[in-house]
């Protein structure tokens, strides 16, 4: 179980308070510390905190706010501010707060530190797993987000291609799944497009492919895009666009981190995980605006821009998929500025044909508070990425940049269940359980949604 969690014991009671329920809870209390709250001025407001006192200078218990039960729009996960906020010491919920399961989650990726490179503050804030909670699901979720936020946070001199494999052999070992790798000059042949965008560096390009679970369960495939640092190759970034690109393989994490969930639930499929691994960088040997390479799928592709690397490393990536006809093919990737325009960075877009799935996954999107949303694959502005020489060109005419990138990967699946989710995998400020930096986004919806078909 998570370290933040305990079965039971002695424990300081948080007291949950909002509009609805004020009156009730402050009437609750020891006449002393209703007292006290009272001429603190105590307010239900979102996120307020007040200590309350007992006996001998001990702490009798702790009011935290939250949104009234019919507010239009609730943070289920507020409840994060308490493993930063609490004195060191073990709480229990003392009342229901708006969703247990959620608020415990919270207080697990609240705890998150980054400690690689600098010590931690220590949090000795320990929480009683409320009744009817599934405390070990709880901890696997936040063990995995742990996982991911710590890949993505990692600079690149210290995350190449050669340790996110490391990062996935772990992975694998760990499960008991089996791990290949196709790598440098062996994937010339096969996989292209991968090839290509990784040759211009030193750090040899790889595809990463794990598989977990009985062959004949349903295939549930994960690609994620794996480059662990994009300079944008000779279609150079500003420097304001290169300075958070270690972050470029947060699909890969995101396809990791869901893997590890799945395969620690046990569910009840045959997983695929693919993550090409790549690094796009400068070099006599990087390729260039207006090369043509012939792709797995036998597609010839025109590079129109050689920052658009991520969807052609995801296209060999997903024709390989692909031709196993899975049940359900997903791609995560940090592909498109374009999706932020649109829609910020707490919300990643998400493509599918498949009106089931979509409407499943939000669902789930809503109960786990993990927000997507379902973007169009208009089909009309498939004709932006038109290529006069070559089957394709890899990016559109400037419009609509999250669409056409979702359409330029459709070319290359066939597969009917396919969802394309473009992540930001970034908290740029520190939100309830989201502290700054790396994240994980859309895998914690998708376990609830895998959980309820294979469980």
């Amino acid at each position: 179980m998570h370290s933040s969690f305990v079965a039971g014991g002695d424990a300081v009671p948080v007291y949950f308070v909002h509009s609805g329920n004020s009156e009730a809870v402050l009437g609750s209390l020891p006449p002393q510390a209703c007292a006290f709250a009272q001429a603190a001025g105590f307010e239900t407001k979102p996120g307020k905190l007040l200590l309350l006192p007992g006996k001998g200078g001990a702490l009798a218990g702790v009011l935290f706010g939250l949104e009234s039960p019919d507010a239009g729009v609730k943070d289920l996960l507020r409840a994060a501010a308490l493993a930063t906020s609490l004195p060191a010491g073990t709480y229990l919920f003392a009342n229901a707060p708006h969703d247990a399961r959620l608020a415990l989650l919270g207080v697990a990726l609240g705890a998150y530190q980054f400690t690689r490179y600098r010590k931690g503050e220590p949090r000795e804030v320990r929480f009683v797993v409320p009744e009817g909670v599934d405390g070990e699901d709880v901890s696997r979720i936040a063990e995995a987000v742990t996982f991911a936020r710590d890949l993505i946070n990692t600079p690149s001199n210290d995350l190449g291609p050669v340790e996110l494999e490391a990062a996935a052999r772990s992975l694998a070992e760990r499960y008991g799944a089996h791990l290949s790798v196709t790598q440098g000059a062996d994937l010339e042949k096969g996989f292209p497009l991968i090839h290509a965008v990784g040759m211009g560096s030193p750090r040899a390009p790889r595809l990463i492919d794990l598989t977990w679970g009985d062959a004949n369960a349903p295939k549930v495939t994960l690609v994620g895009k794996g480059v662990v640092f994009d300079t944008g190759g000779l279609d150079i970034k500003p420097e304001s666009g290169m300075l958070n690109m270690k972050k470029d393989m947060g699909g890969a994490a995101t396809a990791l981190a869901l893997a590890q969930m799945i395969m620690d639930r046990g569910l009840k499929v045959r997983l695929r995980v693919l993550v090409p691994a790549v690094e796009n960088a400068i070099s006599g040997a990087s390729f260039r605006p207006r090369d043509i390479f012939k792709s797995r799928k036998g597609i010839t592709v025109e590079i129109g821009n050689t920052d658009a690397e991520g969807r052609l490393i995801l296209a060999d990536a997903l024709a390989l998929a692909d031709g196993e006809k899975p049940a359900l093919l997903v791609d995560f990737a940090t592909l498109t500025g374009a999706a932020r325009v649109a829609l910020g960075p707490d919300m990643p877009p998400f493509f599918t044909d498949d009106d089931a799935l979509a409407g499943e996954l939000s669902r789930f999107a809503k109960s786990e508070q993990d927000p997507v949303w379902r973007m169009p694959l208009w089909a009309p502005y498939e004709s932006m990425l038109d290529s006069k020489i070559a089957d394709t060109n890899n990016v559109g005419g400037g419009h609509a940049g999250a669409i056409t990138a979702a359409l330029f990967l459709k070319k290359f699946v066939s597969a009917p269940s396919w969802l394309h989710l473009d992540v930001f995998a970034w908290s740029p400020s520190a939100k309830p359980g989201r502290p700054e930096g790396g994240d994980l986004q859309s895998a914690r919806a998708l376990y609830a949604m895998l959980k309820e078909r294979y469980g």
